[in-house]
């Protein structure tokens, strides 16, 4: 006989809704607290965002901050950021930093004399020292890409809104978004209340999160949909319970095996992809949360027209396939 794993139980009977206010309660905290935090902190945007140079440097030689810092003292610079960067990978004689350099007041961009003056002075505290990397965004092209960010994240946010709508129903629709949302408010809250630089990687993640949390919760209402047509007596919050129940093996198999893929990734896969795969680990508990807490929270708020309908006509989207 075949063996099969299973994270759960084969039947289960757990009551989502029985600490409904304090979960759904904790959602909105948190959204709240992240958007006031993000409003206070911000972000801590990377080159891409802010403009200026960044320089990734090796050497066989242990890194001393302190003396990179002294070093690039007297050669009056935008902000720097020297930071070390570790990673398992790493061979035991690599040792790599990351100097970030901040374009100064009035300048469009770090000049390359200043950049050659940079790797001057390092060089002068490392001889061993080698530039493995430089990248430079201008002001300019950071300030469109802030903005694109925006827009990626917000089309993708009402496409998928107007989706549900035309597969399912309205009030889900609504209770998707929301998880979504509250899935990306909360990720962008973490990543200001520790400083963790905020690049274009992270608004890929973002993206990324999206889909996985709408996919997630669409699994549930379509499941929904036919207990709905199945039992036409039956209360909608129980309803909604045993729908949460015959779904959990699959949210939580899907959740537990790209969490194991995302570990791996970020144990081995290097420092450059990181970031993303931390908002991804991230955007992956708090979507199975938000899909089990808050997005049937939403649809049992609003209700659900379960009266007999005739069969909607084409002009209502009833047969818009996935």
């Amino acid at each position: 006989m075949a063996f099969r794993l299973k994270l759960v139980p084969a039947e289960t009977n757990i009551d989502f809704f029985r600490v409904q206010w304090l979960t759904f309660g904790l959602s909105i905290v948190l959204i709240v607290l992240s958007i006031g935090i993000v409003a206070v902190k911000g972000l801590n945007f990377g080159v891409d965002f802010l403009g200026g140079t960044t320089i990734r440097t090796e050497s066989t030689t242990p890194v001393d901050v302190g003396a990179y810092r002294d070093a690039l003292q007297p050669l009056d610079l935008g902000d720097v950021t020297i930071t070390e960067v570790n990673d398992p990978g790493f061979r035991d004689d690599q040792h790599v930093a990351q100097v970030r350099i901040g374009a100064r007041e009035g300048e469009e961009a770090v000049t390359p004399e200043v950049i050659t003056e940079v790797e001057a002075a390092l060089q002068a505290v490392d001889p061993a020292i080698v530039f493995a990397a430089v990248e430079s965004v201008g002001p300019k092209v950071s300030g469109e890409l802030i903005w694109w960010a925006i827009i990626a994240v917000t089309a993708g946010s009402v496409g998928i809104l107007i989706y549900i709508w035309m597969r399912f129903e309205w009030q889900m629709a609504v209770g998707t978004v929301a998880a979504m949302l509250h899935d990306v408010i909360v990720t962008l809250g973490i990543w200001s209340l520790f400083g963790l630089k905020f690049d274009l990687s992270i608004v890929a993640a973002l993206l990324t999160i999206l889909g996985y949390s709408v996919n997630d919760t669409v699994v549930i209402f379509d499941r929904l949909r036919e207990n709905l047509a199945k039992y036409k007596t039956m209360p909608l919050r129980e309803m909604m319970n045993l729908t949460a129940n015959e779904t959990l093996s699959r949210t939580v198999m899907t959740a537990s095996t790209t969490l194991i893929s995302l570990i791996v990734l970020i144990v081995w896969g290097g420092d450059v992809i990181r970031g993303f795969v931390f908002a991804m680990i991230l955007g992956v508990l708090l979507g199975t949360y938000s899909t089990l807490y808050m997005a049937k929270n939403i649809v049992l708020f609003l209700g659900v027209d379960r009266g007999d309908k005739p069969k909607k006509s084409a002009s209502e989207f009833a047969d818009v396939e996935a």
